[in-house]
């Protein structure tokens, strides 16, 4: 498991506790991605640190090459905050370990859960993704995801910060790797504040799906 944590230091532990009993045995990688909050060394069996913030893609490049490091057959990635929700991990790999996908996505509902500012782009991504895939991706932005080691070493993306996550997805459905999704509870109200800026890290996002679209 691969979890980017930035400013994390009130809700990572539960996360880690969380998800070692939903998957116990499995390696946990932390990438504490400049924090200035407190430790993480005792959070997990690999933490990762940056000296200074370099952005949720930087975080989880560094933290997926660590699990294909490490042998990884199956990869998540969770985000420290608890927005995803760790129980939920057992379901999201099954796909894989029945051999019926290569990717998969924990897709949240657009429902009252999720920020009115948050269900347009979120309708949005997902449309999009849908089209330049061909495979049906109802949520494109969702960070809690589930993929072989062979996805992992082969798709490469560009980005630094949450584009990086969108560009996974994108190259991932060009490259032919079979994506499915699973629902998982949508969680706002009881998380961590997100790190996502509205501003800038939208238009990185539509600068990706952009790209896309032209190729």
């Amino acid at each position: 498991m691969v979890i980017p944590a930035f400013q994390a230091a009130g809700t990572i532990d539960g996360v880690v506790a969380r998800a070692r009993a939903a998957l116990p045995g499995a390696r946990i990688v932390v990438v504490n991605d400049g924090s200035s909050d407190g430790s993480y060394s005792a959070v997990a069996e690999t933490v990762l640190a940056h000296k200074q913030n370099l952005g949720k893609g930087a975080a989880l490049r560094d933290g997926i090459r660590e699990a294909i490091r490490s042998g990884a057959a199956i990869i998540v990635t969770l985000d420290a905050d608890g927005q995803h929700p760790p129980e939920e991990i057992p379901r999201l790999i099954r796909p894989i370990a029945e051999t019926q996908a290569d990717i998969v996505l924990g897709a949240r509902q657009r429902n009252g859960g999720m920020p009115v500012s948050r269900r347009f782009t979120n309708w949005l991504s997902a449309s999009l993704a849908t089209r330049i895939g061909g495979q049906s991706v109802p949520d494109a932005q969702t960070g809690f995801r589930a993929f072989t080691r062979e996805v992992a070493e082969q798709v490469q993306p560009a980005g630094n910060r949450y584009e990086y996550e969108a560009n996974f997805l994108l190259d991932a459905l060009r490259a032919g790797f079979r994506v499915t999704s699973v629902e998982v509870p949508t969680i706002y109200g009881g998380a961590a504040r997100s790190h996502f800026r509205a501003w800038s890290d939208t238009w990185r996002m539509a600068r990706a799906f952009a790209k896309q679209l032209r190729r």
